[in-house]
């Protein structure tokens, strides 16, 4: 005893229990009330606070898939505490188990049984986690949210795995923990689905003619270095300005008419330099020794950029179409230095739509 009749490891104790009481108390709150900011209290004794990189449990490969585990685990066992070792081992991750079963504790989700040694603690889920368990199998069919998680989780990891820009295969990112939507494996489809939308708001560029591989582009470096969302990012909407642009007519360079165009629009988009590609296209088409169908093609595709990027309401969407297209033609003429000029003006094309 401590002088006046106070045991400070009594008293140590007696507040971390209160505290781990007042977490689980307000973490039940905040699941009844999604709306509200969850918050946590701290023990200065205890050391720790809120989750590290604590965010929501269906991003989270492990513990959702952990959460989903332990549940058909206590329909098979009810009652009955497990050794979250097993699920490490049987899912051949490279995590503690010990602190997936922390990680847990801390959010409510599970009962701890503390084993003497280095075993990893046994669990079972609590009420909390069987509520989380529902909530994630409601989640697994929410078409969107899976959606968003595998745009957000593929654009992270093709900057991780290739920030440098160069060619990377989608296809290997179905083996990654991203992968995981609220504990169940993301659909083909819709990684599918989200290349797709990746490539249209130019965080992507598909890399070869048959598009096997993709590269991020700087739009997509800017959206992963920014933190936020895809869906943050992509939702930016400029002023809509009016621009009053004079521009030499490309379509002057490509059949030949010799005229200038004055071009108002109100949606926003300054296409000057969609105008510029297509002419200079025009000028070194010839130059650039490909076959002559490839070469009327580029001519054609050339021209349709011009055309649209000079209408009264130019669309993003078909420049970019149009633009991706001139890029990967240039890119297979050659490393000539005319098509290199052609290559960088089309980034520098796309990097204005955002």
């Amino acid at each position: 005893m401590a002088r006046n009749g106070i045991n400070k490891r009594e008293l140590d104790k007696w507040a971390k229990g209160l505290v781990k009481e007042a977490n689980k108390s307000l973490e039940r709150a905040a699941r009844r009330n999604r709306a509200r900011v969850p918050v946590q209290f701290e023990a200065t004794t205890a050391g720790g606070g809120a989750l590290s990189g604590g965010g929501a449990i269906e991003s989270s490969a492990h513990l959702a898939r952990l959460l989903m585990w332990l549940d058909a685990y206590a329909q098979q066992h009810p009652g009955e505490y497990v050794d979250v070792a097993r699920f490490v081992e049987e899912h051949e991750l490279a995590e503690d188990a010990s602190v997936l079963a922390f990680q847990l504790e801390q959010r409510g989700l599970a009962d701890l049984a503390r084993t003497f040694g280095s075993g990893a603690p046994h669990v079972h889920l609590t009420d909390e986690g069987r509520v989380a368990v529902h909530d994630l199998k409601n989640l697994q069919k929410d078409r969107a949210a899976r959606l968003r998680h595998t745009m957000d989780a593929f654009l992270r990891w093709l900057y991780d795995t290739a920030g440098d820009r160069s060619p990377a295969d989608p296809g290997l990112f179905l083996d990654t923990p991203g992968a995981f939507f609220a504990g169940a494996e993301i659909p083909q489809t819709d990684l599918e689905q989200a290349l797709v939308h990746l490539a249209e708001n130019d965080l992507i560029e598909p890399i070869g003619a048959e598009s096997v591989t993709v590269a991020i582009t700087t739009q997509g470096v800017s959206c992963a270095l920014s933190g936020g969302s895809v869906q943050d990012h992509t939702n930016q909407q400029r002023p809509g300005t009016t621009y009053n642009n004079f521009l030499p007519n490309a379509q002057g360079v490509i059949i030949g008419e010799q005229q200038n165009v004055t071009q108002n629009n109100t949606a926003g988009i300054d296409p000057s330099a969609f105008v510029q590609l297509a002419g200079y296209v025009g000028q070194i088409s010839s130059t650039l020794g490909m076959p002559e169908a490839d070469r009327v093609e580029l001519e054609r595709v050339a021209q349709e950029l011009h055309d649209e990027a000079t209408s009264a309401n130019p669309e993003p969407g078909r420049m970019r179409q149009f633009t991706t297209r001139v890029k990967a033609m240039l890119v297979d003429a050659g490393a000539t230095s005319a098509a290199q000029v052609g290559i960088q003006m089309a980034e520098q094309a796309l990097g204005t739509l955002v």
